[in-house]
């Protein structure tokens, strides 16, 4: 793995190779996408099953398209029962953090005015799973949990079938343990387009959420107006803040934790010593020959991997705020003093025996993370992100009529005369 001094110019040139990795640079796509995205909202089932077919070549029609409760009756006996045992332990974690999180309704009264706050939970939630190749209960879990801990009403689920017609038992049993309503076969921009306007089997929901590539991604952004999104998620990412006390072997597997979801992850150490980062880069190594997904590490690696050496913690800090990642683990002799130095990370974790894939499963934050830098203004995925607030406002006349004149001044000055006289109206002589 290459070892790099930080420079200002270096830093420069990785942030703008990581910012390749954004969703927003694939325009190439676009055009595919809503394509697909208006064949589904004029067509409807007849297209999301068209598409199914090409994509997926799975036969999917209107009797077969809900996953039945005889389909998870089925999941539920392929399911290993200690993996179930673990989906039920992580899922008591997961909605034990997330309660913590919930918002009450408030109000105040003095007098004669009522001023407050109503919280009101989303009707209805889409929660896509990715599906093809790879297989994700834990994103299951963390995108339906907050919403039911939010009191979302109904929450339905879209992920794509196997050519058989089926979905993964896993992900069925995960979405039942969950307490999803309705699983749907359906994947890629189609189910993203199916539950953003609506077909005659899918219905239409209030948001999307959920993981999935650039084709997900970006029919995301593009529905995203007539429902709300959590976010346009790009490829994983980690950064490790690590000195010479880290353990260079943790270090190296933390790092390749994440190289293996895709070539276009990343996986960066930013230290203060050089004999760790030697001795990282060598882990490694030595790491990368053994692992099963070792071509596409080896290419994640190449891209987008980096060992920035520091010149001293601050300057360390200062880049780590800059890039801003997905997952950023501490590993440095007070972790927690240099935690409150973070300004800018998706999920910080702290001490060498914190490692990312803890978070990804089973400690209880969520998963759902802000990427690609944009961890500077957006944060995990959480029970606010299936709630909605609506202000409250009550003024008695009593209360009214001190302030009335300073609104009706207010609303000349920008020569709106009708809000001006609803309020004159109702001091008429």
């Amino acid at each position: 793995m290459r070892i790099v001094e930080l420079t200002e110019e270096s830093r420069k040139d990785i942030l703008e190779n990581l910012l390749k990795r954004s969703p927003n640079n694939y325009t190439e796509f676009e055009g595919r996408v809503n394509a697909i995205i208006e064949k589904v909202r004029s067509d409807r089932d007849e297209a999301v099953f068209s598409y199914t077919k090409q994509f997926d070549g799975a036969d999917i029609n209107a009797s077969n398209v809900l996953v039945t409760e005889e389909e998870i009756k089925e999941a539920y006996e392929q399911v290993d029962q200690t993996l179930l045992e673990v989906i039920r332990k992580a899922l008591v974690n997961i909605r034990k953090y997330h309660e913590k999180q919930r918002q009450q309704s408030w109000f105040t009264s003095e007098d004669g005015i009522i001023l407050g706050q109503k919280v009101t939970a989303l009707e209805k939630v889409g929660v896509y799973v990715p599906g093809g190749k790879a297989v994700y209960p834990s994103s299951v879990l963390m995108n339906v949990l907050p919403a039911k801990v939010a009191g979302v009403d109904r929450i339905i689920m879209c992920t794509p079938p196997g050519k058989d017609g089926k979905v993964y038992a896993s992900t069925l049993v995960a979405a039942k343990e969950a307490g999803v309503d309705e699983i749907y076969k359906v994947g890629g921009a189609q189910a993203i387009a199916a539950m953003a306007f609506g077909t005659e089997s899918i219905p239409k929901v209030d948001k999307i959420v959920g993981p999935g590539n650039i084709y997900v991604a970006l029919a995301k952004k593009a529905v995203f107006g007539y429902v709300s999104i959590d976010s346009i998620a790009g490829p994983s990412e980690i950064l490790v803040l690590a000195d010479e006390t880290a353990n260079p072997r943790y270090v190296a597997a933390d790092l390749l934790s994440q190289a293996e979801h895709d070539e276009m992850a990343s996986a960066i150490l930013i230290t203060t010593s050089e004999e760790l980062a030697k001795k990282v880069s060598d882990e490694i190594d030595g790491f990368v020959e053994e692992l099963s997904r070792k071509e596409i590490i080896q290419k994640s690696l190449d891209n987008y991997g980096y060992i920035l050496v520091a010149s001293d913690l601050d300057e360390a800090i200062d880049a780590v705020n800059e890039i801003a990642s997905e997952h950023m683990e501490i590993v440095t002799k007070d972790p927690f003093h240099v935690m409150t130095k973070i300004r800018n990370a998706g999920a910080i974790f702290i001490g060498e025996y914190s490692s990312e894939p803890l978070g990804d499963y089973f400690a209880g934050p969520n998963h759902v993370l802000p990427t690609n830098g944009t961890a500077k203004f957006f944060s995990a995925l959480s029970v606010d992100d299936f709630i909605k607030k609506s202000s409250i406002i009550s003024y008695s006349r009593d209360a009214l009529e001190p302030v009335y004149k300073d609104i009706v001044k207010f609303a000349e000055c920008e020569k709106l005369t009708a809000h001006a006289n609803s309020i004159k109206v109702r001091f008429e002589k």
